[in-house]
């Protein structure tokens, strides 16, 4: 194996999987090292290898103190040779496999560049070894005996074979790790929907819009077997339903491009069999890590015509809310229902009782009536999940979803009214973070939005009796 420097900036030629390889394994360890480096000695930060698979590293790129500011760009500026060398070394090797060099985009694509870089790694150069016996019209080994000739049949095949081996990892992902990570959301999809397409146009060079529907087809039944065993709930599945159809179409191009500029058949097992054993090991790897979830926040307020003081008794202990109509809470999703308090003041303990069970909120700060804040020291499941079985219960219904803290905060306003400001911090432990925080945001200010519509109409109502003259309080 010839090794030149001149490697690492020459977009000319090809470069061979073991020089691929090698470069990349050992600018992999440089860049982690130099980036633990900067983090702990001039930030004192700690810094993993799961910081890059967060958008930015983990910081809230739209909130950035000015400390996470200079933090940032620093890491930003020692990527930059480190991402023109990896482009560089990978359009190369794509080249040197005959596959199109649009595939770079991998590169780029958290967690998947990982599968790719193994895929790259294996794979011999398409003119390495050419051999007549492997021309496109042979039959041989079990794909050429397992895949029928016909269009229809090949492609039911194709995605009966992936999405069955899809469920291995599935339930290894959600059964045993028990972890809802990159691997299964990210990694899964991908490689099930890139699979059925590589399987589909094994014979035969296929469509675009074929490779595309395939691709779909094999995510939508590696749904539906987890349904029907029981492993998810409808609920979740639909959740997740556009970021691992996304994920499964783009595999689906990624399969397209493969076949179209792969006339060897024999290329085709080593690429399957290298995401089907090295996503486990990425699942393992995530299950060993455990990274710790970053805290997110979540503020929704309304305008109440009552002061704050009216306000307040209303809202540190509630009545029990009607039954609710929103979509959301039907399915399944947990809502809440009343609110008691034993004590008053620091160290009395509130009790907000959820359609799946009971928060215990201690109380923190008592600033009658401003600010009322508290602790979360039990969390009840996040949903019933909607299921034709007894009862199923996921492991992401236990822990997954964890509210830490919250407040209510009461601001004065003119003429006698008040801003009412909820506000829930809590953790989720699901990736990619900033996918499923679009659905937990999105139901937290649900939840939001039932109490501080009840607290408002409770307070009003109050005020109504007490000061009949004065004019009726408009609607949330």
């Amino acid at each position: 194996m010839r090794t030149s420097l001149s490697d690492l900036w020459r977009w000319e030629e090809t470069v061979g999987r073991g020089r691929y390889t090698t470069f990349g394994i050992l600018l992999v360890l440089l860049k982690y090292n130099l980036d633990r480096f900067l983090a702990a000695i001039w930030f004192g930060r700690s810094w993993t290898i799961f910081h890059y698979l967060q958008p930015g590293g983990g910081l809230a790129i739209d909130s950035l103190i000015p400390g996470d500011k200079v933090f940032f760009a620093m890491m930003v500026l020692l990527a930059i040779p480190f991402v023109w060398v990896g482009v560089v070394l990978t359009v190369r090797r794509l080249r040197d496999l005959d596959w199109p060099l649009w595939v770079v985009i991998l590169f780029f694509v958290p967690f998947l560049n990982l599968l790719f870089f193994a895929m790259l790694s294996v794979l011999p150069g398409a003119r390495m070894g050419e051999d007549p016996a492997h021309a496109p019209g042979d039959d041989e080994g079990i794909l050429g005996w397992l895949l029928p000739r016909s269009r229809w049949g090949s492609a039911a095949t194709a995605v009966l074979l992936t999405s069955s081996s899809g469920m291995s990892l599935l339930w290894l992902s959600t059964e045993f790790l028990q972890r809802y990570g990159w691997g299964l959301f990210v990694g899964l999809p991908f490689i099930v929907g890139l699979s059925a397409v590589l399987l589909f146009g094994y014979r035969q060079r296929r469509g675009l819009g074929e490779c595309l529907g395939v691709s779909f087809l094999a995510i939508l039944i590696l749904a539906g077997f987890a349904f029907a065993l029981a492993l998810e709930g409808l609920i979740c599945l639909l959740i997740a339903a556009p970021l691992a159809g996304a994920v499964g179409l783009f595999g689906g191009l990624i399969g397209y491009g493969i076949q179209r500029c792969t006339p060897r058949r024999d290329r085709l097992p080593p690429i399957i069999t290298s995401l089907f054993l090295f996503t486990p090991l990425l699942m393992g790897a995530e299950h060993v890590a455990r990274p710790e979830p970053p805290l997110l926040v979540v503020r929704t307020s309304v305008d109440i015509h009552a002061p704050p003081e009216k306000v307040w008794r209303q809202m540190v202990a509630f009545e029990q809310i009607p039954e609710p109509t929103e979509w959301l809470f039907r399915l399944g999703i947990a809502y809440p229902v009343t609110a008691t308090i034993r004590g008053e003041g620091v160290g009395a303990v509130r009790h907000c009782v959820f359609s799946t069970g009971t928060f215990v909120e201690p109380i923190e700060v008592w600033d009658e009536p401003r600010l009322l804040k508290f602790a979360v020291t039990v969390n009840p499941p996040p949903m019933k999940e909607w299921t034709p079985y007894p009862h199923i219960h996921p492991a992401h219904l236990d822990g997954f979803l964890v509210s830490e803290g919250g407040q209510f905060r009461l601001m004065r306003l003119e003429g006698g009214r008040t801003r009412l400001e909820g506000t829930t911090w809590y953790r989720h432990r699901m990736w990619p973070v900033a996918y499923w925080r679009f659905w937990s945001d999105s139901i937290i200010h649900q939840i939001h939005g039932r109490v501080l519509r009840h607290i408002k109409q409770q307070a009003e109502a109050v005020m109504a009796e007490a000061s009949p003259w004065l004019h009726p309080a408009t609607g949330f």
